[in-house]
């Protein structure tokens, strides 16, 4: 589904924050529309996750404008909790909560709660509804914190690093679950260290470094702004000389491993690659051309980033 044309839900514009002197998040603005999944992604300490709570009204911002559904997160707070769900990087219930409870309290506290059996079916929590908190793994802990966050039935939904500590096959049924989540209407803001997790579910990605915006794009209009957006790898019969190399038109890097080259550029490097090897006789043994991932993009963007 993409995002719909009602215009953005969150809105935030020229926000700073400082701690004791220091600024951590540095003049951000996005917009996030309505329906849509959009991605925060940054290295640790990049002030992604102070961004998320002066939109969440757990801080307020020392300068900017922050706007959910209209409102403003500190000065109407009451009001967004009923637009906005929120699962924090970090939580905690008392330890003595079962499962069960958790939800039917959490359920009692929203004026138009969702049903949350389905939501602990589909979590894999329904065989846990009698356990007590203290006594959940972390990954069943952060699917509980998920539950909690949408049995509001909320418009928005703010998830901070969702998947850390579930396995695999948890991580894709939650992804299942976002994208069930989205097509129901509920526009999702994702904060993800997961760049494949990020380039599955976001509609566009805003990625911060250093408490600015270093680049806000789709997952693929990030890709291809790589320094390297096609990767070509092989291991030749013969030497290729340096200096050839080094003159492929688009190139950006080249490594030499156990014999084998791998070359990052363009589409235009490919080519001059084969013809380079054509007119040299050189046959490229098990050749592999792919895409860049988001994770280059993401190195190239937090590498090449100023301050």
């Amino acid at each position: 589904m993409s995002p719909t044309s009602a215009g953005p839900v969150v809105e935030v514009s020229g926000l700073y924050k400082s701690y004791g002197g220091r600024t951590v998040v540095d003049g951000v603005s996005f917009t996030v529309e309505e329906g849509e999944i959009f991605g925060v992604l940054g290295p640790n300490g990049a002030g992604k996750t102070t961004t998320v709570e002066c939109v969440e009204g757990l801080r307020t911002p020392d300068a900017g404008r922050v706007r959910v559904a209209g409102l403003d997160p500190v000065a109407e707070h009451d009001r967004v909790t009923r637009v906005l769900g929120v699962q924090l990087q970090q939580s905690e219930l008392q330890a003595k909560l079962t499962v069960r409870e958790a939800l039917e309290l959490y359920t009692s506290f929203a004026p138009h709660p969702a049903d949350w059996r389905p939501l602990a079916e589909r979590l894999g929590l329904d065989s846990r509804l009698g356990t007590r908190f203290a006594k959940l793994s972390g990954g069943q802990k952060q699917r509980l914190f998920i539950a909690l966050a949408l049995i509001g039935d909320p418009r928005v939904v703010v998830l901070d690093e969702l998947t850390t500590g579930l396995d695999p096959r948890a991580r894709r049924d939650t992804w299942q679950l976002i994208e069930d989540v989205r097509a129901s209407g509920v526009t999702v803001l994702l904060v993800t260290h997961f760049m494949e997790e990020a380039q599955r579910l976001c509609d566009r990605i805003a990625v911060i470094d250093k408490g600015r915006i270093a680049a806000l794009d789709t997952p693929q209009g990030l890709i291809r702004r790589s320094a390297g957006a096609t990767v070509l790898s092989f291991t030749p019969s013969a030497p290729l000389d340096e200096d050839a190399l080094a003159a492929l038109p688009g190139l950006a890097s080249v490594t030499h491993k156990d014999g084998r080259l791998t070359l990052s550029g363009t589409d235009e490097t490919v080519d001059a690659v084969l013809t380079l090897l054509a007119r040299r006789r050189v046959t490229a043994h098990q050749l592999r051309v792919t895409d860049a991932t988001l994770d280059d993009a993401f190195l190239d963007l937090t590498e090449t980033s100023t301050p």
